[in-house]
């Protein structure tokens, strides 16, 4: 049974962390060391199996060593066995279950990189780069990012209590936040702000994200607009093959994208945009802030690299390293960290963001509470009057949430930056064209 189950092991870890292929990359010397740890690793869980004191199954040992093993490497190497590989994949097509917020260890602690609008986090206050100190009161000093993940999810319907540290002020804040089913809307808000100048949101990079912006973008060009502020913050990346055909849709055939570098030269990768037919010229602006990762980085570096567009706002997280999901047999998954990801300059940004072209802190406006209150209870006593007259109310129920979504926008002084800097622009570029006649 000994033998047999070392033979065992032995296989099934050189299949499943493909040391197979590596070993015929490496000189004896390597080899020899190789094939001594998986012996010295092997004779360790054969012991387990016999002398501890509960039984384990093989698998069991397996998943626990792949855990720990994955987890031994960096913050966003994950072993994921058959449930988590399932819900990694229903993830990206834009439906899960949970609080709506994507998490990172950064500095060794639990962090949150972005709470999604519209979900129970982000109702609940919760804020990009507040640190998650515990989870049903157990702290997380000792949780991998996968186990952390399972603990804030559940059923919906159902509760879970989080402490956090948010550390510009200081404090300790505790929540409790009821689960959702979250349903991710990748584009919104797509607008015309003022003076043809379009608007548009994006919250990730998921699998339909390229093609519902593509609509947007379609849809700015029939409402009239000439440029474009493209709204990032608190978007924490996603697909990275999304982010680079988005990124297309504002660069030239031939303009580098991003750069991956890993350990073998079949990982560096330069990425270019191939887009010939349907490059969207006008002035940009992009927002950033410290919620907007790793697609959205890529994306913003390569339109500031190539002088594409002004990045206004503030420093955004700093997530540049490349994670690949590759299958294995049993229909569990590793998510391995395989690459970093450089700007068209060479820039790494892992660990340090984007620089924005234009600085401008987020200045959320104090108003008197009993005047907000008074002025809704205002809106909607008029807002069901003039829903009653409406001839055509679903059509004015559209406009009038489009307008309130605008006003909205026009109060944010990070918005009112980026227009000022599509303004001066657009000034530029007449006073341009005046002095080459």
């Amino acid at each position: 049974m000994g033998r047999t189950f070392r033979v065992f092991l032995l296989a099934g870890l050189c299949l499943l962390s493909a040391v197979t292929l590596a070993i015929c990359q490496m000189d004896q010397k390597v080899k020899d060391d190789l094939y001594g740890q998986i012996e010295l690793f092997s004779y360790a869980l054969t012991t387990i199996q016999s002398e501890y004191v509960d039984e384990k199954t093989p698998k069991d040992l397996i998943y626990g060593s792949l855990k720990g093993m994955l987890a031994s490497l960096d913050p966003h190497s994950q072993f994921l066995d058959p449930d988590d590989y399932k819900e990694l994949k229903t993830e990206t097509q834009g439906k899960f279950g949970g609080l709506g917020i994507e998490i990172s260890i950064r500095d060794g602690l639990l962090t949150i990189v972005t709470p999604l609008e519209d979900t129970p986090a982000w109702r609940a206050g919760l804020k990009p780069g507040d640190r998650i100190v515990k989870i049903e009161g157990q702290l997380t000093k000792e949780l991998s990012l996968n186990d952390a993940v399972k603990k804030l999810r559940g059923e919906p319907g159902t509760k879970v209590t989080i402490t956090i540290l948010r550390e510009d002020e200081f404090k300790i804040h505790e929540f409790t936040i009821t689960r959702e089913i979250i349903q991710i809307q990748d584009v919104k808000d797509t607008m015309i702000l003022e003076n043809n100048i379009g608007y548009v949101r994006l919250t990730e990079f998921r699998e339909e994200s390229h093609a519902e912006l593509v609509k947007a973008l379609t849809n700015l060009k029939e409402l009239g607009a000439d440029s474009l502020v493209f709204d990032l913050r608190n978007n924490p990346g996603g697909l990275l093959n999304v982010a680079i055909k988005i990124t297309e849709e504002f660069l030239p055939a031939g303009q580098t994208i991003v750069s991956t570098k890993g350990r073998h030269a079949s990982q560096d990768v330069i990425s270019k945009s191939t887009n010939t037919d349907h490059v969207v010229e006008w002035p940009m602006v992009i927002l950033l802030n410290e919620g907007s990762a790793s697609g959205s980085e890529i994306l913003a570096g390569a339109l500031k690299d190539d002088k594409r567009a002004v990045i206004v706002g503030t420093k955004s997280f700093g997530k540049g390293s490349v994670q690949s999901v590759i299958p294995l047999p049993d229909g569990s998954g590793l998510r391995l960290t395989t690459s970093k990801y450089f700007t068209p300059s060479g820039v790494s940004i892992h660990g340090t963001g984007i620089q924005p072209d234009v600085e401008v802190k987020r200045v959320i406006p104090k108003k008197d509470e009993s005047e907000e209150k008074k002025k809704t209870r205002m809106d909607d006593i008029f807002g069901d009057v003039e829903l009653h007259d409406a001839e055509n109310p679903e059509e004015f129920k559209e406009t009038k949430k489009e307008d309130d979504a605008r006003t909205k926008l026009l109060d944010d002084n990070q918005v009112q930056a980026a227009i000022s800097v599509i303004k001066g622009i657009k000034v530029y570029q007449q006073f341009d064209m005046t002095k080459s006649r």
